[in-house]
């Protein structure tokens, strides 16, 4: 156990090496540009990068124990913090403390992973006294750190050199790194570029395969001619001999001659047959060892390419204990986080893409679904609750995730309230709808239960997008739920993107393919078989009832004029009780198939995935399952809107007041609303914001909560106390982010509450969107 922690935290390190390393390379580039930058918007966007930099750094020396690191990183953020707000003067001599910083973290980097020496602990002792000085106003900084380090004695001085590389030869020049060779560095561009490329190597293979095909039935054709033609030269010879019998009272020379040429030219053809069918074998024989041989390089280089993409899940799971306990902390509960899976593997591509749903689904359920320790208690429940991801194979070319907790359930009565509240239905559609699908409301863009908007919850986005992220990436996600005893998210993806296995339909007297992982099966149905409940026509599958379409119907193409049969082949899509029986014209076949997307112009087309090239030449669409669910289920399970196509119609008839007594943050804030089309008015405090919105008309106030005279708390209280402006929506935006404090921002009324840490111009428009 000791021995695989001791690997991972090798792998962790060697990781952070890598980011450290790009990291001090842009704060020391951005650094050097920095000095020649005149004041202005330039030179605040390059105090901001190193700023950030140096943040990014910060966390992940923090993550890999490497204390020192992250103390000079905390002091050069608050510099730069200083710098930013000018609070602090721009000095040459505060520049090249700032390089010899740079210096430090570099060397600090050499000896990653190994106690610093005494001559590095106190190089940057020093250099955090000079960096504190520089933020207490001292006039001077003091001198450099060679000349610190010069008056040390010199086996000291050396100390760090001779522990940061162990084969360091003395003879052999300057300190050079001996890392490894057996890895390089390539751009995830190039690596994405070498991918595509790779896969495009798809499509000659199955043009190859039906060159092969087409060779071998072109042969069977041939072989089918010559038995016809060794049936017919009997019968031949039979005529030859009746006509030559009667050809004395009958025949003329003419009719003899050409008798005579045809016995000649069947006779002739035997040999040019064989010639022929000697020929087509040969190439029916060097067409399938060519495509053989294609087939096993092509296969091999996209075995290979794909597996340089494939990451375990570790790379995305690792960071999820830290997030889950701060989330607790935060909401004053106990979590237990339980990984399982974790050395999967999958595609990049992939693990980058369901990062954010995962961190949804986690977000969630720490904040809806796990109760306080003590209500937890009462009922009978250990303190802490128990969250658990799941990864495991479902099939060769599917992964399953499952994300679990054993909260309180998801509460159908407060789903049921929240949909009549934001208008997703009436109480009387809410009536007509079983648990399962009440349960599957959630999913709906818009609906939340939560009571206020923060940067947690609130917003009814975050399973929106988890069920639109899941599906763009081919998957689907299945949520089950039992009050009191807790919730469970099942994810199902594919390993990889780009190619998968895709069955061929003919409907609609079209092709389509359907990605086989929406595939549960295909069968098919006597026609006697198909009855009608509720105006739908349904079968008997497996013990169950399914609802069966006409494929062609629901893709609104015209059915083929078709004489009456007595059975039809379908295929059942999705999962469990949430299956669907689609009727077509005819299963083709199931094949390897390389998907391309619409281009932008057709960025979303329902029912639409993308578009696939088939060995033939022949374009074929490639539908997405999910789509086609929803399609055939009526109005009822239409796809929920992306919060991003929300179109900002109304925002100019809109009337905003910011409150902020920062000047940079006003001004952003400003600008992010007014650049969606929203009229802005400022105030610098909590009184003059008060006295503007008593004075004019406003659908909405966005303000800061520590500013002078009166605070965002105060003037949220003051407003709800306030006939004239109780129903006025307030987003309250701070760098407060304690539980106490949002509590407080709930207590006075606040609509929402966004933490400044984790504030972004997409989640401010999101906010004033949903409330206004």
């Amino acid at each position: 156990m000791a021995t695989n922690k001791d690997d991972f935290l090798k792998k962790l390190l060697a990781i952070f090496c890598l980011e450290a390393d790009e990291h001090i390379q842009a704060m020391s580039s951005g650094l050097v540009a920095l000095e020649t930058m005149p004041a202005g918007e330039q030179r605040a966007q390059g105090m901001e990068l190193i700023y950030r930099e140096a943040h990014s750094l910060k966390g992940a020396a923090r993550a890999v124990n490497l204390a020192e690191m992250e103390a000079l990183c905390h002091a050069l953020e608050s510099v730069f913090d200083r710098l930013k707000n000018e609070r602090l003067a721009a000095t040459p001599l505060l520049f090249d403390l700032l390089h010899q910083t740079l210096e430090a973290l570099g060397g600090l980097l050499a000896c990653a992973g190994q106690a610093p020496a005494q001559a590095q602990k106190q190089a940057g002792a020093a250099l955090l006294r000079r960096l504190d000085d520089a933020l207490r106003g001292a006039p001077a900084v003091a001198p450099t750190v060679a000349e610190d380090t010069a008056s040390l004695p010199a086996a000291a001085a050396v100390e760090a050199v001779v522990e940061a590389d162990a084969n360091f030869d003395p003879g052999a020049g300057p300190l050079v790194s001996r890392r490894s060779t057996e890895t390089i560095r390539v751009t995830i561009a190039k690596l994405d570029s070498v991918m595509r490329q790779t896969e495009e190597l798809l499509a000659p293979r199955l043009a190859a395969d039906e060159r092969a095909r087409e060779l071998r039935e072109l042969g069977a054709a041939l072989g089918a001619w010559k038995k016809l033609h060794a049936r017919i030269r009997p019968a031949m010879r039979t005529v030859e001999r009746a006509f030559v019998g009667a050809e004395r009272v009958r025949g003329t020379a003419g009719e003899r001659r050409d008798l005579t040429k045809l016995l000649e030219y069947l006779d002739a053809e035997p040999p040019l047959m064989k010639l022929l069918e000697d020929r087509l074998a040969k190439l029916e024989s060097a067409a399938a060892s060519d495509h053989r041989a294609l087939s096993a390089m092509v296969d091999g280089l996209l075995h290979d390419v794909r597996e340089m993409h494939m990451l375990p899940f570790s790379s995305l799971l690792e960071a999820f204990p830290r997030l889950a306990r701060e989330l607790a902390r935060d909401q004053a509960k106990q979590v237990e986080l339980v990984l399982r899976g974790k050395e999967i593997e999958v595609d990049r591509r992939i693990l980058e893409q369901i990062k954010d749903p995962l961190n949804h689904l986690l977000r969630n359920c720490i904040d809806h679904g796990v109760e306080p320790p003590a209500v937890r208690e009462r009922q009978g429940k250990p303190a802490h609750a128990t969250l658990t991801i799941a990864v495991a194979h479902e099939s060769g070319s599917k992964i399953e995730i499952m994300v679990t907790d054993d909260g309180a359930g998801i509460d159908l009565a407060k789903v049921k309230a929240a949909s009549v509240k934001f208008g997703l239905m009436s109480a009387e559609e809410l009536g007509t709808l079983d648990e399962r699908k009440v349960l599957a409301l959630v999913f709906q863009s818009g609906l939340s239960t939560s009571p206020i908007v923060t940067e947690l919850s609130g917003r009814g986005l975050g399973l929106a997008i988890v069920r639109e992220k899941v599906e763009h990436l081919g998957g689907s996600i299945a949520l089950e739920s039992q009050a009191g005893q807790g919730t469970a998210f099942r994810i199902v993806l594919p390993l990889t993107l780009a190619t998968f296995r895709g069955v061929l339909v003919r409907a609609g007297g079209q092709v389509f393919v359907i990605p086989a992982v929406g595939v549960e099966r295909v069968a098919l149905v006597a026609d006697k078989e198909v009855r009608t409940v509720e105006n739908r026509e349904t079968i008997m599958l497996d013990g169950q009832a399914l609802s069966l379409v006409d494929l062609a119907d629901v893709l609104e193409i015209p059915r083929l004029a078709q004489e009456p049969a007595q059975s039809a082949q379908v295929v059942v899509l999705g999962r469990g009780s949430g299956r669907i029986a689609f009727r077509v014209d005819a299963v083709l076949a199931e094949q390897e198939v390389l998907v391309k997307s619409l281009g932008p112009q057709l960025a979303r087309v329902r029912n639409l995935a993308g578009a696939s090239v088939l060995g033939t030449g022949q374009v074929v669409a490639v539908l997405n399952v999910p789509d086609l669910l929803q399609s055939a289920l009526g109005p009822l399970a239409r796809p929920p809107a992306s919060a991003s196509d929300e179109p900002h119609a109304a925002a100019a008839q809109r009337s905003i007041m910011v409150a902020e007594d920062s000047i940079t943050s006003r001004a952003l804030i400003k600008n992010i609303l007014e650049s969606a089309g929203y009229k802005v008015t400022t105030a610098v405090d909590g009184v003059e914001a008060y006295t503007t919105l008593k004075s004019g008309s406003f659908d909405l106030l966005v303000s800061d909560v520590e500013m002078p005279r009166m605070d965002g708390f105060d003037l949220t209280a003051k407003l709800r106390a306030d006939k004239a402006l109780a129903h006025l929506p307030i987003v309250l935006v701070t760098a407060l982010e304690s539980r106490e404090h949002r509590e407080r921002g709930i207590d006075v009324g606040a609509n929402a509450y966004v933490v400044k840490r984790s504030f972004d111009q997409s989640n401010l428009l999101e906010i004033v969107g949903r409330l206004i």
